[in-house]
């Protein structure tokens, strides 16, 4: 999997991560910067539905 970013708009830095769901589909989700920043390969992010997703 893999980090990466971009300013999609020309304006605004968007992060981006591609996550591996529990049923084996590989996905590219938008996160913010902070949990962006905090997470490295092989780490588990969990959301949990109404709230933000964490590191987990």
């Amino acid at each position: 999997m893999g980090k990466s970013r971009g300013m999609l708009d020309g304006s605004n830095m968007y992060h981006f991560v591609e996550v591996r769901l529990t049923d084996g589909d590989v996905t590219k989700v938008r996160i913010d910067r902070r949990l962006w920043k905090s997470i490295e390969i092989d780490d588990r992010i969990v959301k949990e539905p109404g709230s933000e997703p964490v590191k987990g």
